[in-house]
């Protein structure tokens, strides 16, 4: 993720406009990795999340809704202890890091001012949050303890005196003249958006390839004009926060060329690092939770992909039954030419419009009539098995698409919807059946997602089969309205009403593209129809249905829509 130095500088200019000077009235710590703020500032209540997540580590206001622990964290206990009702001074960057210190000042228990620094070190795995006596510069405390054994060049523990990373010897981009730039480049060793990283300090890869691009393999004056273009931007502050998809997602605060696809451009960095982080982080924690979960269902459709490979090769043998029985046909129709011995037998083919002879092989060991009867059992056995690799390969395919299904939902699940997963696969029979107590826990019906449209209907929203079993075949009415993607594993979506407006229609149906494989597409198919004409075959695999008198959308997803109309 490019959260690079770049990205930091645009960060810290809004968090010193919004939220300096500014008092902190609230704490909490919602996992071992993450800690919210809660700061009043200029009239407003504003959330700062500080995270050390080793994949999404990051700093930004925040709207998104954390669930706390009932006990909160030691370390959470002793920032409330330091910085409750502190108030917020400055905000200041090292370099062009991704250091940032905020300098706090509170009174202690005596009335006495007192200043303290909490410091963020955004390093992906070696990622920090440090709370740092303003005077002594010794460590109060830390998020993540960093013993001598672990590090040789600098210790994170209570007590210590706070050491800065160790430097990379790299130029700051707001300091280097382009020509110094352009000197330190080896052109004839390529690897150069590589290189445009080990010489400037803050810049990310992402933000390397864009001068690349830019230049596009042109001269070394090219180069030096591309990065004096980029170096403005970033010394005015001419940010423009933007996130690009095309596959994948990525963002930045200077203007990038190089993804393709769609570009969503935000007001403020803050604003488009919420947007791009919200819900990532959890769902990383929700997969580590359902990792053996997810590989168990991966490795089981793998091994209904091979079978589907050799089902494949059996029915391009099959295909040649039809020559069997001409065979035997031929030898039939001429069996008083053929003598007991003979290896092969040269007759007309009648089936040939030419009328052309064709000669048969045969076994020598048997009879003229005995060999006609092995051409015939032949092309039986082929035809018999030409049935059963059809009906087999069917069946196959309704397994994949079935474990496809389910991989599909882990993506976008909640914590219970993993243990709905999890029991589905139990009943289903492909995980044990855990073992009940004397405590049996009575069964809970399950939890689909609750959203309203901009003009208040409610639409319902499974996000496993359960759910959408649920949904579809026991909570929506006749009438309701029933989406889902075209011929693309998704979330079963009700529209509770019977004529819902053009508006709520769109709604549903991009909550139905989002809660699919094709979250992060562009117009993506939506089927739509009546309750009524939404069927479930018997003996068919949880949430699978038929259906029928539908109507199709195209809609393109928007990723905040979820919060947006998310019902309480």
């Amino acid at each position: 993720m490019p959260f690079d130095g770049i990205v930091t500088r645009a960060v810290i200019q809004e968090l010193n406009e919004k939220i300096t000077p500014g008092k902190i009235a609230k704490i909490h710590q919602p996992t071992d990795t993450e800690l919210v703020f809660t700061i009043r500032s200029h009239g407003h209540n504003h959330s700062l999340l500080l995270s050390i997540h080793p994949v999404y580590a990051r700093m930004h206001l925040t709207d998104d809704n954390y669930k706390n622990p009932k006990q909160p964290p030691m370390f959470c206990m002793l920032l409330r202890k330091h910085l409750s009702g502190a108030v917020i001074d400055s905000i200041e960057q090292y370099g062009m890091e991704r250091i940032v210190t905020f300098s706090v000042q509170s009174r202690n228990e005596i009335g006495d001012i007192t200043t303290k620094k909490l410091i963020i070190e955004l390093m992906g795995k070696h990622s920090n949050v440090m709370l740092i006596d303003g005077e002594k510069e010794h460590i109060l405390d830390s998020l993540k303890h960093v013993s001598p054994a672990q590090n040789r060049y600098r210790t994170v523990l209570p007590g210590h005196v706070y050491k800065l990373p160790p430097s990379q010897n790299k130029r700051n981009p707001l300091e280097i003249d382009s020509n110094a730039f352009i000197q330190k480049l080896d052109f004839n060793t390529g690897k150069l958006a590589q290189q445009i990283v080990n010489i400037l300090v803050g810049f990310s890869p992402f933000l390397a390839k864009e001068i690349v691009y830019r230049s596009k393999l042109g001269s070394i004056e090219t180069y030096q004009e591309k990065f004096s273009e980029l170096q403005t931007l970033l010394k005015e502050r001419r940010f423009s926060p933007s996130i690009y998809r095309n596959g994948r997602e990525d963002f930045h605060v200077l203007p990038i060329t190089h993804t393709g696809g769609r570009t969503e451009v935000f007001t403020a960095t803050n604003q488009m690092l919420d947007a791009f982080y919200s819900g990532k982080a959890e769902r990383d924690r929700i997969k580590q939770q359902a990792k053996d979960l997810y590989q168990f269902i991966k490795n089981e459709k793998e091994k209904n992909e091979r079978k589907l490979k050799k089902h494949d090769k059996t029915l391009q043998k099959a295909k040649n039954a039809v020559k069997y029985q001409r065979l035997g046909e031929l030898l039939t129709a001429n069996i008083h030419q053929v003598n007991h011995g003979d290896d092969t037998a040269t007759v007309i083919d009648y089936y040939d419009p030419g009328q052309n002879e064709i000669t048969i092989e045969l076994n020598p060991n048997k009879s003229p009539s005995e060999n006609a009867q092995a051409f015939f059992k032949t092309y039986q056995k082929l035809k018999t098995s030409n049935e059963k690799v059809q009906q087999e390969i069917k069946k196959t395919n309704r397994e994949v698409n079935y474990l496809e299904q389910l991989l599909q939902q882990i993506d976008t699940a909640r914590e219970s919807d993993i243990e709905e997963i999890r029991e589905e696969l139990r009943e289903q029979g492909y995980l044990k059946k855990q073992k009940q107590g004397k405590n049996k826990k009575k069964p809970t019906k399950p939890q689909p997602e609750k959203f309203l449209s901009s003009d208040g209907t409610p639409i319902l929203v499974g996000k496993n089969n359960k759910q959408n079993e649920y949904v579809t075949m026991k909570l929506a009415n006749r009438d309701d309205v029933w989406l889902h993607t075209k011929d693309i594993p998704g979330s079963h979506v009700i529209i509770r009403a019977q004529n819902p407006s053009e508006e709520t229609l769109v709604e549903a149906a991009q909550l139905a593209a989002l809660f699919s494989k094709s979250h992060q597409s562009s117009s993506v198919p939506v089927d739509y129809t009546t309750i009524r004409h939404v069927k479930k075959p018997n003996g068919a695999k949880p949430g699978f249905v038929t259906y029928d008198n539908q109507k199709t959308l195209f809609v393109t997803p928007e990723k905040d829509l979820t919060e947006k109309l998310k019902d309480g």
